[in-house]
């Protein structure tokens, strides 16, 4: 009789061990598939916080604005370039980039340090890293503008995030769009009268 009863128990507790087994297996293959990606995102945004607040030589900020999408002659555009030595506003025409206009000036550690903390404050790498494609702006809000602000390291990019005027391309960037661009132009006093001068 005890051997019988062995013999029945010995059975079921190997298929709850099994069983037991199999959960936890399925329960870390399902943390490994929904929550690695969060994982690396979220030491990307720290990679792109890091190079932001950097001000190292080779580190620069950007903002490019471009307006709607018309004939070569009437399409413009404009670039600013933040480093701890220089700002730099370029105006532009045409798809091909032919420069209108542009100002360069010194800039200083200090005065650079006090702008990228501005702009990690405003949230600039604050962003949904584009998917495959989602990175592909060409064509995007053709009625309006455009912008993209960039993270960059010896010229590289290191994260760039988008947004438009257009409701239906809100874009990558998860910030006050305004309140990034007008940190941006502040930064050349003669800014607004070198944009003005380009309608966008």
């Amino acid at each position: 009789m005890a051997n019988y009863r062995t013999s029945r128990i010995l059975p079921t507790i190997l298929v709850v061990v099994i069983i037991i087994i199999a959960i936890v297996a399925l329960i870390s293959a399902a943390r490994a598939i929904f929550f690695s990606g969060s994982t690396s995102d979220s030491s990307k945004t720290d990679t792109s916080q890091q190079s932001l607040l950097s001000t190292s030589a080779s580190s620069s900020v950007s903002m490019s604005v471009r307006g709607p999408i018309v004939a070569e002659e009437d399409f413009n555009s404009y670039r600013i370039v933040i480093s701890p030595s220089t700002r730099q506003i370029t105006t532009y025409n045409g798809y091909l980039g032919t420069v209108v206009q542009q100002q360069t000036l010194s800039n200083n550690a200090a005065a650079y340090e006090e702008f990228v903390n501005a702009l990690n404050i405003a949230k600039m790498s604050a962003g949904n890293q584009p998917a495959d494609g989602a990175g592909d702006v060409r064509g995007v809000c053709a009625t309006g503008r455009l912008s993209e602000y960039s993270i960059l390291t010896n010229d590289q990019p290191v994260e760039t995030l988008w947004t438009s005027t257009c409701s239906g391309s809100q874009g990558t960037l998860r910030a006050n769009a305004k309140q990034l661009s007008n940190l941006f132009i502040a930064q050349i006093p003669d800014a607004n009268k070198l944009i003005n001068d380009v309608s966008l």
